[in-house]
């Protein structure tokens, strides 16, 4: 049934003008969503991705016991050990918005990767917001507008929780959304979204670039005014570039609360964590019981270190792998096995990547003049204290996600019996 549903429901689900209304009235700013259709036309789809009841499940509990693993003493001793002393660094925040990815495909059911500053959790709840049933069938799978304000609350609660996980009392007084060069990446518009869930709340907030930051007084400060939380979204995950010194200060002397943090990006989204979780043998020498194993096996695709004793043989099964960077992400210098050159390959041999048995995505019909053209998509879990809060997908064509597609974009997930 799902996939006859994705091959052969070609409505259009999306209203433009209730997208317009959420993106500038109703949570967003004037302007944005002419912004969003200038600089990135191909944001949002169109149509739904649908997705069993059985499935959402089946992920969820692929997290659970992921995140029962990373809780064990002996997950956290072996992996910090190999992560930059900076992750050793505990300011008892937990880490917003993990991002566990999957490619669904029939029945197989694979996790690609876990994120640490997954991105467009605002863009998919504005996308919610601008749903309409296509036909009488779909009313009951549209999302509902009370579950859509549930979870922006749920949004702002947990910036909340973060706050009082580090020991502070006081209320929230200012926030920072913290990027390089903001108003130049893509999701900007989300930023835009952020502040204003922020100071809907009454906590004001900005979007800056982490060099205009400094540490004063045992204060994290932009302008001279104190910050008190960064909602951090840099890709440089250990605060290693200049730009990202009074962060890295502030992260370590506890000046501020940082969120997500160098110590979860180590503890969860390090590609070499795939290997382990992938391993029955290592996974038992850490502790984890068989049935946990058993879950994890099922979900996590076999993962391992692409090293000089095995890149010959890795090579050679690379048609039925995926090549990825153990420090990258949004699909940066990834590679599917079958499209892998020579020259591509002595970069990969040369270390620093995994190779993760091939999890085939799902794919999607968006082109009515077309049924035959087919996008592919995954499913993005945003999970935060293990809780799975909200599940969308993302529509592409290529060999990663990249909403450069025509018809792609985020997706909703409308969830079938």
């Amino acid at each position: 049934m799902i996939e006859s549903l994705n091959r052969d429901c070609l409505c259009i689900s999306l209203d433009e003008q209730a997208l317009a209304r959420a993106l500038e009235s109703e949570f967003g700013s004037p302007g944005l969503f002419a912004l969003v259709r200038e600089r990135c036309p191909y944001l949002f789809s169109a149509q739904p991705v649908f997705v069993s009841r059985a499935h959402l499940d089946r992920m969820a509990r692929t997290i659970a016991a992921i995140e029962s693993v990373v809780a064990l003493p002996a997950w956290r001793d072996t992996v910090l050990a190999r992560a930059p002393s900076i992750a050793r660094h505990d300011g008892g925040a937990r880490g917003v918005f993990l991002g566990y990815d999957f490619h669904l495909d029939r029945d197989g059911l694979g996790l690609i990767e876990i994120n640490t500053n997954a991105g467009g959790a605002m863009l998919n709840a504005a996308l919610a917001r601008a749903q309409r049933s296509c036909c009488e069938a779909m009313e009951q799978l549209v999302p509902r507008f009370q579950h859509v304000i549930a979870f922006e609350r749920e949004i702002f609660a947990m910036f909340e929780a973060e706050w009082r996980r580090a020991g502070r009392t006081r209320p929230l007084r200012r926030i920072a959304i913290v990027d390089a060069s903001p108003q130049q990446q893509y999701l900007y518009p989300e930023f835009v979204l952020f502040r204003g869930l922020f100071e809907r709340r009454g906590v004001p907030a900005i979007i800056v670039d982490p060099s205009s930051l400094e540490l004063h007084d045992g204060e994290l400060r932009h302008d001279g005014l104190p910050l008190d939380l960064v909602y951090n979204r840099l890709t440089d995950f250990y605060f290693e570039e200049p730009a990202s010194a009074a962060l890295r200060d502030a992260w370590l002397s506890d000046a501020a609360v940082v969120t997500p943090h160098p110590r979860a990006h180590a503890l969860y989204a390090d590609k070499r964590n795939l290997v382990l979780l992938s391993d029955d043998a290592s996974l038992a020498g850490l502790g984890v019981d068989a049935g946990t194993r058993e879950v994890l096996l099922a979900g996590v695709p076999k993962t391992e270190l692409v090293e000089a004793a095995s890149a010959d043989r890795l090579w050679a099964a690379r048609r039925g792998l995926f090549f990825k960077p153990v420090a990258g992400y949004g699909g940066r210098a990834a590679y599917r096995g079958d499209k892998l050159t020579r020259r591509a390959w002595e970069d990969i041999a040369g270390g620093g990547y995994v190779a993760q048995r091939y999890a085939a995505p799902g794919e999607r019909a968006i082109d009515v003049e077309d049924p035959a053209r087919m996008l592919k998509f995954d499913l993005r879990n945003y999970v935060y204290d293990g809780a799975v809060q909200w599940v969308a997908a993302r529509l592409y064509q290529g060999q990663t996600t990249n909403f450069r597609t025509p018809g792609g974009g985020f997706a909703p997930v409308y969830s079938t019996p």
